[in-house]
């Protein structure tokens, strides 16, 4: 990546019930980078959705979210094999119209110890890879979850990416906000996230990265919902500078309720650094 580039989660609002093309129309007009894909309930788009994305997205960012309904650790096989369909799928059309990455909640621990269920996560994580194959160019990324029962801290995240090569984090400093009740909102511990993933995983890593940032509600048991940037206490002002400051590239995705709103707040506050 040459840059670090500013995407909404899903459409632009303003798109409405429009399509892709109206979608992308308005990235452009609002001087933002592309798009996450949104894969909420399935991984559903026609062909000739599929044909425009891939023509007409070249000029964009783009990544892609994976269904909400995963859950690597489930105490149910066939739970355990839709998740993974449903990762495979996100990824086969993320590389088919040239997709930066994929994210994903991976699992819950179900009331499991840390250790097993990272096991577990890193055994249908090989499965995962071993479907798409070498063919497939998306970068597989595991998101940071934003609640204690699930998997998912800024380390389990990074230790599952030192294990395969198509895998790195998708770090959303918001759900870790969060998920410590209101901890990692200042420079030094923005900085110590982004000191952890260059000293394990090299700076590639952060020369690639895919973050997402949003306002955040949240209690002592963690996320509760997402909030537009000003009506939170999301420190995204020296969460932006820690990111200047450490020279990182790659794809930063709003997933404020004003998507395209925040992410131009977003993108200019960074521009003007």
């Amino acid at each position: 990546m040459e840059k670090l580039n500013f995407l909404t989660a899903g459409m632009p609002l303003a798109t409405g019930k429009g399509s892709y093309p109206e979608a992308f129309d308005i990235l452009k007009k609002l001087n933002l980078d592309g798009m996450e894909m949104e894969f909420v309930h399935g991984v559903r788009i026609s062909d000739k959705s599929k044909d425009f994305v891939k023509e007409n997205g070249k000029d964009l960012i783009l990544t892609a979210h994976a269904p909400f309904y995963v859950n690597l650790n489930s105490k149910e096989e066939e739970k355990i094999d839709a998740s993974v369909q449903r990762i495979i799928e996100t990824a086969q059309v993320g590389n088919e119209v040239g997709a930066y990455s994929i994210t994903y909640h991976a699992a819950f621990y179900m009331g499991m110890d840390k250790e097993t269920v990272y096991k577990q996560v890193q055994k249908q994580t090989q499965r995962i890879i071993n479907a798409l194959g070498k063919s497939n160019n998306v970068w597989i990324r595991p998101e940071t979850t934003g609640k204690a029962t699930q998997w998912g801290d800024f380390e389990e995240i990074i230790r599952l990416s030192k294990e395969f090569e198509k895998v790195l984090p998708c770090v959303d400093f918001s759900h870790i906000h969060a998920r410590t009740a209101g901890e990692y909102n200042t420079y030094d511990e923005f900085a110590h996230v982004l000191d952890r993933i260059g000293t394990e995983l090299g700076t590639f890593a952060l020369e690639n990265f895919h973050a997402h940032i949003a306002g955040i509600e949240y209690s002592a048991k963690g996320e509760k919902h997402h909030l537009n940037l000003e009506d939170s206490d999301m420190n995204y002002k020296d969460l932006l500078k820690v990111m200047k400051d450490f020279g990182v590239k790659g794809a930063v995705v709003c997933e404020s309720p004003n998507i395209e709103t925040d992410a131009q707040i977003l993108k200019e506050y960074y521009c003007s650094l």
